[in-house]
C-alpha cells in the first residue's frame, strides 16, 4: 500500500493559484491569522481577481477538497471492484492521505486551528462530510439519501481520527497511519451492525389503522462496511 505521493498539480489559474497559495500560507501560519490579502500576495493575483474566484477563505478550502476528491477519483483501480466494502474504503481512503501528503504541514495547522475554533471545526466537519460521500461512492458504497449523510458522517470522523496518526506519520510506507484507519474501519463497522440491530428491535410507533411503510432503509440494506 506504499504509493509515492503525487506531486502538487502545477497551478496555473488564479483559482489554482490561490488554493495552493492557502496551503503554503497555512504550513507558516494559523488559519484565523489569514486573510484574502495575504491569499492574493502569495499568489500573485489582484484583490478583484481573488474576489472573482471565492468569496471566503472556508471556501478556498472546498476547493482544495474537491480537486483532492478529483485526484483520488481519477485514480481509482478496476481491481478494487472484487475487494470487500471495508477493503475498498480503506484503499480509497489511504489514496486520499497520499494526495494531501504535499500539503501535510498545512493539515497538520489546520487541525490545530480547528481545536480552538468550534466554528471552524463545524465547518471543515461538512466540507469533509461532503467528500466523504464522494469516497464512499467510490468504494462502491451507497452514499445517497439520509443513510448515505449518516454514513457520510460516520466516515468523516473516523477519517478525522486516522488524520491525527498521519500528520505525524514520517514513515514512507505509513505504516502507522494505515493501523490507525484500520482500526477505525473496524469500530465503524461494529457501530453500523450496533445501529442496524437497534434499527430492527426499535418498537413500531404506527398507530391504529395506518399503513406501514415498507421495512426497507439504507442502513438495513448496506452497513458501513464490515
Amino acid at each position: 500500500m506504499a504509493r509515492k505521493p503525487e506531486p502538487p498539480t502545477p497551478a496555473t489559474g488564479n483559482r489554482d493559484k490561490l488554493i495552493e497559495a492557502l496551503m503554503g500560507l497555512l504550513a507558516e501560519r494559523r488559519f484565523e491569522e489569514l486573510g484574502f490579502g495575504d491569499l492574493a500576495a502569495r499568489a500573485g493575483v489582484s484583490l478583484a481577481a481573488c474576489r472573482a474566484e471565492f468569496g471566503s477563505m472556508l471556501a478556498v478550502l472546498a476547493a482544495h477538497a474537491k480537486e483532492i476528491d478529483r485526484k483520488v477519483l481519477a485514480g481509482l483501480d478496476s481491481d478494487l471492484a472484487d475487494e470487500l466494502p471495508r477493503e475498498r474504503l480503506f484503499d480509497v481512503l489511504m489514496r486520499r492521505l497520499e494526495a494531501l501528503a504535499p500539503h501535510k504541514g498545512a493539515i497538520r495547522s489546520l487541525m490545530r486551528s480547528a481545536r480552538r475554533n468550534p466554528p471552524l471545526a463545524l465547518a471543515l466537519n461538512g466540507i469533509t462530510m461532503q467528500s466523504m460521500q464522494w469516497m464512499l461512492t467510490a468504494a462502491d458504497i451507497n452514499a445517497a439519501g439520509p443513510g448515505g449523510a449518516v454514513r457520510a458522517q460516520g466516515v468523516a470522523l473516523l477519517y478525522a481520527s486516522a488524520l491525527r496518526t498521519w500528520v505525524d506519520d514520517d514513515d514512507p510506507g505509513l505504516a502507522r497511519t494505515m493501523a490507525a484507519l484500520d482500526r477505525e474501519l473496524a469500530r465503524g463497522a461494529r457501530w453500523a451492525g450496533l445501529l442496524d440491530t437497534l434499527c430492527r428491535l426499535a418498537p413500531s410507533r404506527r398507530g391504529p389503522g395506518r399503513r406501514s411503510r415498507p421495512q426497507r432503509d439504507d442502513l438495513d440494506e448496506e452497513p458501513i462496511p464490515a
